[in-house]
């Protein structure tokens, strides 16, 4: 799989298929976008893309840290596990926002990229103030010869697949319905750093996740995870909150991992949210904290 920023390069080999959005998640809609691009892309013996912004649209448009479902990173794992050909990276800033719908179509997608086949959602829209919509880039195909597919909405449990809606579970702890939108288990990755060194006196030590990614945060409580280090993965429990038995006012995400004694302080882990099983709550004593936290363990250890 190739990545390519579009800055100072552009397509001059082959005609493309192409998929567009933001894929904030890359839930079981825009799978089954991209499929369908792929497949439809292999009929007309054209190679298969994407275009991604380096950084989130919205977070440029409403000049705020958007919270996110994925990283860049695990985009491009994801892309390339589905067959993806070639990333395009493109910056959106200012500039690219004040771009109209006709001049971001003919600049980007017609002149650097050479398209000749787009994939979008249902509910795509580009161009300077969102004014683009499907109906416009399928009339803007016609006039620069490429084709347009437009993906109706995904259903799952009667909702339609969007990563709004996937945001909103994770952050009233539904994650379990979370993940089967997203068709995997919805995963934060960041380095392990120095924390309070609690977990340690109290017989099971955390590793404690930077933040340098702005993913969202799922409700504060404790969660059956899965945490990769390397190339293994391990059962753990990860408690999301300000740990109010001993009165801190910071969130913290602290993963306990299960059979793992190893130094992993500044490596970058990965952890996998599985099931949500309790709310944060506030012990009496550390003993009784303990006692809860050897349920826990038992409870994920029975699965």
């Amino acid at each position: 799989m190739n990545i390519i920023d579009l800055k100072n390069n552009a397509n001059k080999e082959f005609d493309y298929a192409i998929a567009l959005g933001n894929f904030d998640g890359l839930h079981i809609g825009h799978s089954i976008l991209i499929k369908d691009m792929i497949g439809e892309g292999k009929k007309r013996e054209l190679k298969n893309s994407v275009l991604i912004f380096k950084n989130y649209t919205k977070s440029v448009v409403y000049n705020k840290n958007s919270e996110m479902l994925t990283s860049n990173e695990q985009k491009f794992i994801l892309l390339e596990d589905m067959g993806i050909d070639t990333i395009y990276m493109m910056n959106f800033d200012k500039d690219m926002m004040h771009l109209s719908p006709e001049d971001f179509v003919k600049n980007i997608l017609v002149d650097k990229l050479r398209i000749k086949l787009v994939a979008v959602g249902f509910n795509y829209s580009f161009g300077y103030k969102a004014q683009g919509k499907g109906d416009l880039l399928a009339k803007l195909g016609n006039k620069y010869n490429f084709d347009v597919k437009i993906l109706p909405p995904v259903y799952k449990d009667g909702l339609i697949v969007s990563s709004t809606l996937i945001k909103d579970l994770i952050r009233e702890g539904n994650i379990s319905k979370a993940n089967s939108f997203l068709g995997r288990s919805f995963s934060m990755v960041g380095k392990v750093i120095y924390g309070k060194r609690r977990g340690s006196a109290l017989g099971f030590p955390t590793a404690n996740i930077e933040r340098k990614i702005n993913f969202v945060v799922p409700k504060s409580g404790v969660y059956e995870t899965s945490t990769i280090v390397g190339d293994k993965e391990y059962k753990s429990l990860t408690n999301i909150g300000n740990n109010p038995t001993f009165n801190n006012n910071n969130i913290t995400i602290e993963t306990y991992i299960l059979n793992f004694n190893e130094n992993i302080y500044g490596k970058e882990i990965t952890v996998n949210f599985l099931r949500y099983l309790r709310e944060e709550k506030k012990f009496s004593t550390k003993e009784e904290l303990i006692i809860q936290m050897h349920k826990d363990v038992n409870m994920i250890k029975s699965d």
